[in-house]
């Protein structure tokens, strides 16, 4: 596995950890290794996913950078938004999902690169957005004071809630019964099947970064060094624990044979896993720790594993194939709500790769597969010449 985080000072950071046989039941410690550090964007990073193949960074510099986790290499830059890249999501293997201060969400596809779907979701910006588990649903707010479900499966808004505040953080849980809104310290929790808010959370500083540890139990960091653990059911703080010397930035969570985790990034520079216990009463184990020595702004954990690759996003009828002549222009209006749909391009709007020796790649699937036809034509070919020679 390997931990990434990005920074202030533009970098995104990248660690192999290693875990290390068990000294005793009380004393696990796990080993990070220094992997790689890649300096693509020209200004600080803002948002991090990953996938079982690629981690895709975001910046205030208005670009997405694609990272080749298997190869190590850059694979270029998505350049599609006007203003900081907020949020990223991956559905599976084959979408990504950005929203930004544009007001826009981007739907990817994470094979290509191709803009499939770009929707004017906010009047204001985009401040972040989740993805029911389904993969038929997405939640997103934004700086237009309203929480909008998304029907992914058609592409365009389902429904719009009006809230009192700017809300900016919104976390589907882990079997999407049920999501949390954050506005500044307080989570609202809603269940999917009435969509009104079963309770209120309060945390004593302005939440940063939230996680579902399962489908009722919640992680919650803010500015501040503590990380609390609340019932999302009695709305209780099940237990806290002090995870840095500063600010808490962002967490993740995860599950591997054995081990329930979660990591945490702080302004301090240092990105720390816990175990987690059965219990969530008792508060977790530290496996390891490392120091960057930056201010650390996002976080993701790429696990070397294959997901299911069936797992994609139900999306309605994809767009077919272009010219260049046919090719719509991004619209960049500031106002409504529909839905702008984008033809799939023929040659992605990316900066490709340069000299990394991973040459351009037909965007289109057809030339692929007629080169391999006629590769295996002209091998056929050749075993026949043979057999008649001999």
């Amino acid at each position: 596995m390997e931990l990434v985080a990005g920074c202030y000072e533009q970098v995104l950071f990248g660690f192999a950890v290693h875990p290390e046989p068990k000294a005793s039941e009380d004393h696990e410690k796990w080993t990070p290794v220094a992997d790689f550090t890649h300096h693509a964007h020209t200004a600080s990073l803002s948002a991090v996913a990953v996938n079982s193949r690629f981690v895709v960074t975001g910046s205030k510099d208005e670009t997405i950078h694609i990272y080749d986790m298997k190869k190590k290499i850059d694979h270029g830059a998505l350049v599609h938004h006007n203003g900081t890249i907020t949020c990223l999501k991956f559905y599976g293997n084959r979408h990504l999902i950005s929203g930004a201060e544009d007001g826009l969400i981007c739907v990817w596809d994470a094979k290509k690169w191709e803009c499939l779907k770009s929707i004017k979701a906010h009047k204001g910006q985009v401040t972040f957005l989740s993805i029911h588990p389904s993969g038929k649903l997405a939640l997103s707010v934004g700086t237009d004071k309203t929480l909008r479900t998304w029907n992914l499966v058609e592409g365009r808004s389902a429904f719009i809630k009006n809230i009192k505040q700017n809300a900016h953080i919104v976390e589907w849980s882990p079997r999407g019964e049920k999501y949390v809104v954050v506005i500044l310290n307080k989570i609202d929790v809603y269940h999917l099947d009435t969509a009104s808010v079963s309770g209120t959370i309060t945390n004593e500083k302005r939440i940063s970064s939230v996680t579902f540890l399962s489908e009722s139990v919640l992680a919650v960091a803010g500015d501040e060094e503590v990380v609390r653990f609340f019932d999302c059911d009695s709305l209780t703080c099940l237990c806290q624990f002090k995870a840095h010397e500063n600010r808490v930035k962002d967490m993740f969570s995860f599950e591997i044979p054995e081990h329930h985790v979660i990591v945490t990034a702080s302004s301090d520079g240092f990105i720390k896993m816990w175990k987690l216990q059965q219990d969530k009463k008792v508060p977790p184990s530290l496996l390891c720790e490392v120091n960057t020595n930056s201010r650390l702004t996002c976080l993701g954990v790429w696990l070397d594993r294959a997901t299911d690759v069936k797992e994609s996003l139900p999306l309605a009828a994809q767009p077919s194939h272009v010219s260049k002549e046919e090719q719509p222009k991004i619209n960049r209006k500031e106002s409504g709500d529909g839905v702008q749909e984008e033809e799939r391009q023929s040659e992605p709007n990316t900066k490709k790769r340069g000299s990394s020796g991973d040459g351009e790649k037909p965007a289109g699937g057809d030339s692929l597969v007629s080169a391999k036809k006629r590769k295996m034509a002209g091998m056929l070919e050749k075993k026949k010449r043979k057999k008649k020679k001999i």
